[in-house]
């Protein structure tokens, strides 16, 4: 699997354009806004993309999602039901932070933990991690030992959770149960910032480290 960072919206959120080697076809995760931005990375590329993914129902995240999938004609997966309050918001959220082509979409599949989202050869397994969001899911290629985990986790950071759905110990317990699993030198891309891996989070992440849970 092959990808590419597309920041996008003033929040400077990660979009994602992932592709597989061997056909070329590929997904999208996350365009939340600047679509002419990502469709140049696409085209860049040279790949097809078969569907949009979409981590949780935030405006940075998913405010461009509509207008992506129209111009392309494919299928939206993700998130989780439980973020349909925030999505049939998003013209409104938008609206307050000039996001201005932000606008609700109805996806063609929910997702739950133990999904899988295919595009040409490739196959990510999907896990239901809420916390940040009710309806929060991540994207994780075994193969590839890659993750998209949306805000669930950052470099050195974790996702807020004093939005409207937020839970700080549920998003604790998600990074520890969902994440850890998927091993220590699993590559993430979180929503924001730089690259990291589940390994060295678990080492200095200041509010996830293992010490900081250790008897």
């Amino acid at each position: 699997m092959k990808a590419v960072v597309v920041p996008v919206t003033p929040f400077q959120q990660n979009c994602t354009v992932i592709w597989c080697e061997e056909t070329m076809m590929g997904a999208v995760s996350d365009p939340g806004g600047d679509i002419d931005r990502v469709q140049q990375a696409i085209d860049e590329q040279g790949v097809t993309v078969e569907k949009i993914l979409v981590t949780h129902g935030h405006m940075d995240h998913a405010g461009g999602v509509a207008e992506l999938s129209e111009r392309l004609g494919v299928p939206i997966e993700g998130p989780h039901e439980d973020d349909l309050f925030l999505i049939e918001g998003l013209s409104e959220a938008g609206a307050k932070y000039g996001l201005t082509e932000a606008r609700p979409f109805t996806p063609t599949r929910w997702l739950k933990g133990g999904d899988t989202v295919s595009f040409g050869n490739e196959t990510m397994s999907v896990r239901h991690c809420p916390g940040h969001t009710p309806g929060h899911v991540i994207f994780h290629d075994a193969k590839a030992m890659v993750a998209l985990v949306g805000d669930v986790l950052f470099q050195g950071s974790i996702g807020r959770s004093d939005l409207p759905g937020g839970d700080h110990d549920t998003l604790i317990r998600s990074i520890r149960e969902q994440l850890w699993p998927l091993g220590d030198a699993t590559t993430f891309v979180s929503g924001h910032g730089g690259l990291s891996t589940f390994g060295d989070e678990r080492q200095s992440n200041p509010f996830v480290a293992d010490q900081l849970f250790s008897d």
